[in-house]
């Protein structure tokens, strides 16, 4: 049997995913020698839109898109995958150029992987910033170097007054109100499924005043941090450090490039640098919110 050109492979047609593709598109992650990651896929797929193509062998999907709306203001595009024995005839491209389409007006964004990159420049999509990957086991205590406090407490660091707790039920109000201008549009669908996604959701105070959050969630033999919002260097510092004494497992975390100070302490603190993303929009000439806030997405695929 003959493998299908490339001619007919763009031919194929895509369906909307539903949590039925989630055996499938954990495949394809596998198959592209990522975790399999059928918990975020299921938060992504509750959350967001997904795209697919089923591979013509018969053997689950030959392509994935996923994007994720918030509102009018901003569609965040992510997990564009191919399997391998499919790369390179113009599955990728047709899959965003079908994304594209059906957002309309709504500006883009994404993180491109080095591969990626040349397709979306292509589109029209436009570099502006960087991710940098970190991962391994955090070996640093507070940001003073002492010992973190026990999960169970409020963890409190000299270098400020803030304190960070485990969120509450009743947080998620305020949680929401911290984040929209933070991030730039209203991500409330997508907060909300936080406390049943991670493992901890830990929240930063100073005052009665909630200053920063952060999530812990799995990834394979990983817990990665995300997302990750504060008001400065140090509240995020505090709310990493209080995360990763609730774990024995290595962290991952993508940390935007600009917060060079939080990337030198997490280096410092035993993680190690691996191949980044860069940041790219379409329609807008910017991510949106406020970037001295946004330290960590919480997934790539999320924004």
């Amino acid at each position: 049997m003959h493998s299908p050109s490339p001619h007919s492979l763009v031919d194929l047609p895509i369906r909307r995913l539903d949590r039925g593709d989630l055996a499938p598109c954990a495949d394809l992650c596998e198959d592209r020698g990522w975790p399999r990651d059928e918990h975020r896929w299921g938060l992504l797929l509750s959350a967001g839109t997904g795209y697919g193509i089923d591979a013509p062998d018969g053997k689950g999907l030959a392509a994935t898109c996923l994007t994720m709306p918030y509102g009018s203001d901003l569609t965040a595009v992510g997990m564009l995958l191919v399997a391998g024995r499919y790369g390179r005839r113009g599955l990728a491209r047709r899959l965003m150029r079908h994304v594209m389409e059906a957002v309309g007006d709504t500006p883009l964004a994404l993180y491109a992987t080095e591969q990626g990159q040349p397709l979306y420049e292509d589109l029209g999509f436009s570099s502006v910033g960087r991710a940098e990957r970190v991962g391994g086991h955090f070996g640093a205590g507070g940001p003073d170097g002492s010992p973190s406090a026990s999960p169970s407490r409020p963890n409190t660091t000299p270098r400020s007054s803030v304190t960070t707790r485990p969120a509450a039920a009743d947080d998620l109000q305020a949680l929401v109100r911290l984040d929209l201008p933070v991030f730039g549009a209203d991500r409330t669908h997508l907060l909300a499924r936080l406390p049943a996604f991670a493992d901890r959701l830990q929240v930063a105070e100073e005052g009665g005043e909630l200053v920063g959050y952060a999530a812990l969630w799995p990834s394979g033999q990983t817990e990665v941090v995300g997302p990750l919002v504060a008001r400065d260097t140090a509240t995020a510092q505090a709310l990493i450090a209080a995360l990763a004494a609730t774990t024995d497992r290595p962290l991952r975390a993508d940390v935007e490039a600009r917060h060079k100070e939080l990337l030198g302490w997490l280096l410092e603190s035993g993680l190690k640098s691996s191949p980044g993303t860069t940041v790219m929009t379409y329609g807008i000439p910017d991510l949106p919110g406020d970037a001295a806030r946004r330290f960590a997405p919480l997934t790539l695929a999320t924004g």
